[in-house]
């Protein structure tokens, strides 16, 4: 019999239970702290609304930086820079890239039961990108298990479009590999590794290739193919780098809900927020990498749900430290959650947010190879390790206890803590904190206004300015679809209930 795999090992399985352990002793403290101690309890309310007062100031400054930023990039032509002859390859491509003429785009659809209508828009967007089309290798990962209806789609796709590219095969996924489940990771992975097949028929070297993995409905923005390419050939060390773009979700996002349009639109301001700060970037969604780099690390991990980040790690473990996450401040455009009812639409988003906070499975991944790695300096781990579980903790707990801690001292303190002039300012001065902090909910009003694609002529001028009210849904949103979700991901983690992957169901509308 072999090793066990190091993720069924008891010390890993102990690891598992640190972020849940630590989030419900958080929620369970601030409980019997306010009932045993509650003039203590309310002193950290106040420190607690300073600090997340100050946290709103960080994230409206990072915002405006980044859309700043993301602003200027969408002026420039990138495929007009990426074009001047004086760009010199950096020097550890120079072997093989003389200059942007021998890149290729290497774009990765992994697909189950998608639309064909969905399938075909991001291929048009493909087709409607500034990088010349017979530069582009398009490898759409079916899976076995999704069916004739799925092959059928990705036959379609392929007669219609097939010839425009450098090349285009469709990669089926068998089902029940042993080492997988079912997911974007393995189907990726077995489509990276058909794609390898291909690319070392041609002979073409790795460098010269620039992978994409994109979600289903990923629709590029005409020049992210060439600032991606422009930034792979100009960065530093462009082999041990990713290269991720801003999600927005504007695909569908005039006919989706009131609910779900804010929070979409608040998944897109916390990954600008993430570009602003590159030394805490890991890699999320639709990213780009060098194919040589992909190939060594040996793929995405096929047992696990978030892929996405994971391979962010992967690289870190297997170049000892020398990877990092450069920031495009360049969108894609994505779909929002859309379903045919209201309540369905609050469920889907449910899950997809509960998908995507299940990426505290990479906690205990980071804390088992940082102990076994020693070519990374303990600066740099501790630094890693304490901003994923500072971030998984937050979000699993911060919107509860802004909720919560207000009210809980007076509610369960002692009789005589009702009478001091304590228990009497507490709320005042909660007040005062939580709506100075209101800035940045309606910064964020305003931004969310000026990011939206152009308005459909079925809606009325005046209909835009009703968005702005949609973020009084915030308190809810943040709850709902951060807090509850982040606790289950991280109590099933805790328990050993993992969670496997979902796939959002695509309802988008023309």
């Amino acid at each position: 019999m072999g090793e066990k795999p190091y993720y069924l090992t008891r010390t890993y399985r102990f690891l598992e239970m640190i972020p849940g352990a630590i989030a419900w002793a958080t929620l369970i403290g601030m409980v019997i702290v306010a009932w045993r101690a509650p003039i203590f309890a309310s002193f950290f309310i106040i420190a607690f609304d300073l600090y997340w007062l100050l946290k709103t100031i960080f994230f409206v400054f990072h915002i405006g930086a980044s859309y700043g930023a993301m602003r200027k990039n969408l002026k420039i032509s990138w495929m007009e820079r990426v074009r001047n002859p004086e760009i010199a390859p950096a020097p550890e491509l120079q072997v093989h890239v003389r200059s942007w003429e021998d890149l290729l785009h290497l774009v990765i659809l992994p697909a189950y039961r998608e639309p064909y209508d969905v399938l075909r828009s991001s291929i048009v967007a493909l087709l409607t990108s500034s990088w010349p089309n017979k530069k582009m290798i398009i490898v759409l990962g079916i899976e076995e298990r999704g069916g004739e209806e799925d092959k059928k789609a990705a036959e379609k796709i392929r007669e219609e479009f097939g010839h425009e590219f450098f090349a285009f095969f469709i990669a089926a996924h068998p089902a029940d590999l042993p080492g997988e489940i079912p997911g974007k990771g393995s189907n990726a992975a077995w489509a990276g590794r058909e794609a390898k097949k291909r690319i070392d028929e041609l002979q073409i070297p790795y460098e010269r290739i620039i992978v994409s993995s994109l979600d289903s409905d990923t629709q590029v923005y005409p020049d992210y193919f060439a600032i991606t390419s422009y930034k792979y050939l100009t960065e530093k060390n462009p082999l041990r780098a990713s290269y991720q773009p801003i999600p927005v979700y504007h695909n569908n996002i005039w006919d989706a809900s009131a609910l779900s349009r804010v929070v979409a639109t608040s998944d897109t301001f916390w990954q600008m927020v993430q570009q602003s700060r590159p030394e805490r970037l890991v890699t999320f969604s639709s990213h780009s990498m060098p194919f040589r780099s992909l190939v060594e690390i040996g793929f995405w991990d096929t047992h696990i749900v978030s892929e996405d980040s994971r391979i962010f790690w992967q690289a870190l473990f297997h170049y000892d430290g020398n990877w990092r996450v450069v920031p495009l401040y360049y969108p894609v455009s994505m779909d929002a959650n859309l379903a045919p009812s209201f309540k369905e639409t609050v469920i889907n988003i449910y899950k997809q947010h509960r998908r995507w906070v299940w990426g505290v499975e990479n906690i205990p991944y980071i804390i088992y190879r940082f102990a076994r790695t020693k070519k990374i300096a303990f600066r740099k781990k501790l630094f890693y390790i304490f901003d994923q579980m500072e971030g998984f903790w937050s979000l699993s707990t911060n919107s509860i206890m802004i909720l919560a801690l207000g009210w809980l001292p007076p509610f369960l303190g002692k009789e005589e803590f009702s009478t001091t002039v304590l228990a009497h300012n507490l709320p005042k001065i909660t007040q005062i904190l939580m709506t100075t902090a209101m800035i940045g909910l309606a910064f964020s009003a305003v931004v969310s206004l000026v990011l939206l694609p152009t308005r459909p002529k079925k809606k009325p001028y005046h209909w835009k300015w009703w968005l702005l009210l949609e973020w009084l849904f915030i308190p809810i949103t943040g709850t709902l679809f951060g807090a509850i979700p982040g606790i289950e991901a991280q109590t099933r983690l805790m328990i050993g209930k993992r969670l496997g992957f979902w796939r959002t169901p695509k309802g988008k509308k023309s």
